[in-house]
């Protein structure tokens, strides 16, 4: 299978780069592009960038110029409730893009996109259902996903009352991009930051927590390969 990862920032994509496997790196405009098979998948990695606008573009790369039919995107997130941990790990099963609203003007509710049931974009269902009967203790989580770093308790509780329990800066655009290309989509999201954290947290933490979800997306990409 043609997979596509997208990976946020240099640092989260340090564990790809030193995962061992034989990469080749070319460029597209102002993008680089990493290139790997990996458990006879044909994979193809961008740096993206921080934010939704970054994330939207380089997954239309992906999916245009290298043909992938799944995009992956791994990497860290933040706690939006209390009780997780630094290193918690997810698959992601919704995301809701809060800073989207055309309730307004439309007949949707707030953050909802007209063709979708409710306020959430769903990943693949089917593969999240995959990787969950391979690895019965994986955790699904809703994600919301917006424009900002957020490290406000007030901002997190918020986003929390949209019924989700972490944050980030990309996954509502990789969905919804895949979606409109027909393409799959999964994500794998670390905690890299607390409920009680903050930017000082992520910066000491996104490393590790990357690595931990890049351990889990290998562990992916065998069960897909089965």
């Amino acid at each position: 299978m043609k997979i596509g990862i997208i990976i946020a920032i240099e640092r989260e994509l340090k564990s790809f780069l030193e995962s061992g496997e034989s990469i080749t790196e070319d460029t597209l405009g102002k993008k680089k592009i990493y290139h790997t098979k990996m458990y006879g998948h044909d994979i193809s990695a961008i740096l993206s960038g921080y934010g939704e606008i970054d994330a939207a573009a380089s997954t239309q790369i992906l999916i245009t110029h290298f043909g992938c039919e799944l995009v992956i995107n791994f990497g860290v997130a933040g706690a939006i409730v209390p009780g997780l941990k630094v290193e918690d790990i997810f698959l992601v099963e919704k995301v809701c893009n809060y800073d989207y609203d055309v309730s307004p003007i439309d007949p949707v509710k707030k953050h909802q996109y007209e063709e979708y049931e409710d306020e959430y974009i769903p990943l693949d269902d089917g593969l999240i259902e995959i990787v969950k009967k391979e690895m019965p203790t994986i955790k699904t989580v809703a994600v919301a996903s917006g424009g900002r770093f957020i490290d406000k308790v007030e901002d997190k509780e918020n986003l929390a009352a949209l019924g989700c329990q972490i944050c980030d800066m990309e996954i509502a655009a990789i969905a919804r991009v895949c979606l409109q290309n027909d393409a799959r989509c999964l994500s794998i999201k670390c905690i890299s930051d607390t409920y009680e954290g903050d930017g000082g947290d992520f910066n000491a933490n996104v490393i590790r927590s990357a690595g931990v979800a890049f351990a889990m997306l290998r562990q992916v990409l065998q069960i897909i390969s089965a």
